[in-house]
């Protein structure tokens, strides 16, 4: 097919050409900060060999963690298969009919939940599983404070070994945003007005955060992160441009929610692809007040642009019951039009737990905790609470597979604990 265009290609030299310029500050300012972890293939490197399993946990033993015996139940688990398989869940929910049923794999859901704060939660959910019968999400976001867990008796390690144990794919958060106190809007209720303005990254966050990445890449092997801003957006496919290997998927605090800023952002992808095509965004988590409408001509755009197989779109099937939405919030609806229009590549976020569920908590969830330190939590007797609020989420992931199942998709658990 061919195209008039409708982009001056004299402009599209020019800012090929201000990219490529390595004087210019964007890229000046990038390619500094990759020079003090080594050359992007050196990066690469030691990312891989932090993230390997058998590395994790010897480290995790030097430090006497006490989440290396969890660990290793975990593997045992494994081992003896003790987790259920698809065969025996689909039989579960379909009953007799389940063994004469054809599932759709081309439109596989991705199981995703959020947010793992605290590695001795993976342990109650692979138990609960095991118990119950249940899935193990394929997909887990985390939005814990990355230094607290880093010395949290190794927590982020712990986690980053449990998840690729697993077959589940895992995505950080990084520290450097408005948050930390840099950004002038971001306060109490004093300030409210201000956030409308967004989370931000102000000033030199944008590399700040890339600096952040890579030094949690060449500790930690952590390779995926959120992204929450345009700046650090364009950071993260200009580090992959380089020859980093970074992954990054875009949160829904980033507010995308209509094609004219899905096209920004895939026309980004595009532009700063690899030879190869492939691209650091990994997926787009787009804004809860987006409509099955939008998500089918947003899965129409993706095909055409040549990103289907390489962007991910993520939904948020349920929300924190408290601080994000209005509730009740349930969006299993629009991801099963979704699937019946066979769209491939997409994921069903659990951030809470059913409404009808949360309603009946004394602690619903609430997305403000994500942003409480341990040590707060434990002080004010509430990790109890939000252990309980994470296991709603599971069950709330486990009836979107079940809706899955019964209408003969597919979906994508835990690769590595739930067999065929």
């Amino acid at each position: 097919m061919s195209c008039g265009g409708i982009f001056c290609e004299e402009a599209l030299r020019s800012l090929n050409c201000y990219l490529a310029d390595p004087n210019s500050k964007l890229v000046r300012d990038i390619s500094n900060v990759i020079k003090k972890y080594g050359s992007p293939s050196e990066i690469n490197e030691r990312a891989c060999e932090a993230r390997k399993v058998p590395n994790l946990l010897q480290r995790l033993s030097r430090i006497n963690s006490p989440y290396l015996k969890d660990l290793e139940w975990l593997m045992e688990q494994k081992d003896r298969r003790a987790f259920v398989s698809l065969s025996e869940f689909r039989a579960k929910v379909l009953g007799e009919k389940a063994s004469s049923m054809q599932f759709d794999e081309s439109t596989a859901v991705t199981l995703e939940i959020s947010a793992l704060q605290y590695f001795p939660w993976f342990i109650s959910e692979a138990k609960r599983a095991i118990e119950k019968r249940e899935l193990m999400p394929g997909r887990y976001i985390r939005v814990r404070n990355m230094k607290e867990q880093e010395h949290d008796n190794g927590d982020i390690m712990a986690v980053a070994a449990a998840t690729q144990i697993a077959g589940a794919s895992w995505v950080e958060t990084l520290d450097t945003k408005g948050t930390d106190g840099s950004n002038i809007h971001l306060g109490g209720p004093q300030t409210l007005t201000g956030y409308f303005t967004g989370v931000g990254q102000p000033n030199d966050h944008p590399v700040q955060w890339v600096d952040e990445y890579l030094y949690y890449a060449t500790n930690y092997g952590v390779r995926e992160v959120l992204n929450v801003n345009p700046g650090s957006v364009l950071a993260g496919m200009m580090l992959y441009r380089l020859g980093v290997d970074i992954k990054f998927k875009i949160s829904v605090f980033m507010g995308t929610d209509n094609l004219y800023y899905l096209f920004i952002i895939f026309a980004l992808a595009k532009m700063l692809a690899r030879e190869d095509g492939s691209t650091a965004l990994s997926g787009i988590n787009v804004s809860n007040s987006v409509n099955a409408k939008t998500l089918l001509a947003m899965a129409q755009m993706r095909r055409d642009l040549g990103l289907e197989d390489k962007v991910r779109i993520e939904h948020h099937i349920t929300e924190a019951y408290k601080s994000i939405v209005i509730q009740p919030y349930c969006r299993r609806d629009d991801l099963l039009l979704a699937v019946e229009h066979g769209i491939p590549n997409i994921s069903a976020k659990h951030e809470g737990g059913d409404p009808e569920d949360e309603v009946k908590l004394d602690h619903p969830s609430d997305i403000l905790d994500y942003f409480r330190a341990k040590a707060e939590v434990e002080e004010a007797g509430d990790l109890e609470k939000l252990e309980q609020n994470y296991i709603y989420k599971h069950i709330a992931l486990n009836r979107t597979a079940e809706e899955l199942t019964k209408r003969g998709f597919s979906f994508v658990a835990a690769t590595g604990l739930h067999s065929r």
